[in-house]
C-alpha cells in the first residue's frame, strides 16, 4: 500500500493511519456439561460412532476471562460455533468472534476462521477481521489447552493473540 491515497470526491492527499500490533491474553472457558453449559451441540453425524466426534457442530457463547479460573475478571465472550471435521484426528473448524466487554477494546471484536487441532499443545488460528478497534485486523490467535475433562468436553483454553489493526 502506498503511503499516501486519494479521497476521491475530495481530491486532497491523505496518509494511512499506522498499524498498530497488539498483543491479548485471556482464557476461554468451553463448559458442555452442568446446569449453566456455554457450549452446545446443535448437530451431530449420523452414525455416532467417530472417536473424533467427526460431524458434531457446537454453538457457543463463552466466557473470555483475565485468568484461568471462571470468577477472574471478565473482558469479553467467544460467540459463534465449532465443528469436528477430522475423520482421522481431533480438528475442529472454528468460525468465532471474540467480542470484547472491557477496557480500550470495550465494544470491538475479532473474527476467528480457521482450523483448531486441540491435541496440539500450542495451535495457530487466522485472524480475518473485526469490528471497533479491530476493524480491517489481522493476525494470528494461539490457542493452549489450560484444562480438559474427557468425561465431559469441558476445557480451559489459555490464547494469546497478536492482532495488527489501526
Amino acid at each position: 500500500m502506498p503511503n499516501w491515497f486519494i479521497v476521491k470526491d475530495q481530491g486532497v492527499l491523505h496518509r494511512p493511519p499506522k498499524d498498530k500490533i497488539s498483543h491479548l491474553h485471556f482464557y476461554f472457558h468451553d463448559i458442555l456439561s452442568g446446569r449453566n453449559p456455554t457450549a452446545v451441540p446443535i448437530a451431530g453425524a449420523r452414525n455416532g460412532t467417530s472417536a473424533t466426534g467427526f460431524g458434531d457442530v457446537i454453538m457457543i457463547d463463552a466466557p473470555l476471562t483475565e485468568g484461568p479460573e471462571l470468577s477472574s475478571k471478565l473482558v469479553g465472550r467467544t460467540q459463534g460455533l465449532y465443528a469436528s471435521a477430522g475423520l482421522q484426528e481431533a480438528s475442529l473448524l472454528m468460525a468465532v468472534n471474540y467480542v470484547f466487554m472491557e477496557g480500550k477494546y470495550n465494544g470491538s471484536s475479532l473474527s476467528i476462521l480457521g482450523r483448531n487441532a486441540p491435541m496440539q499443545r500450542v495451535r495457530e488460528m487466522p485472524e480475518m477481521g473485526g469490528s471497533g478497534l479491530f476493524r480491517m485486523a489481522r493476525g494470528c490467535a494461539l490457542p493452549r489447552t489450560r484444562w480438559f475433562n474427557a468425561n465431559t468436553g469441558d476445557a480451559i483454553v489459555e490464547y494469546n493473540v497478536f492482532v495488527v489493526h489501526y
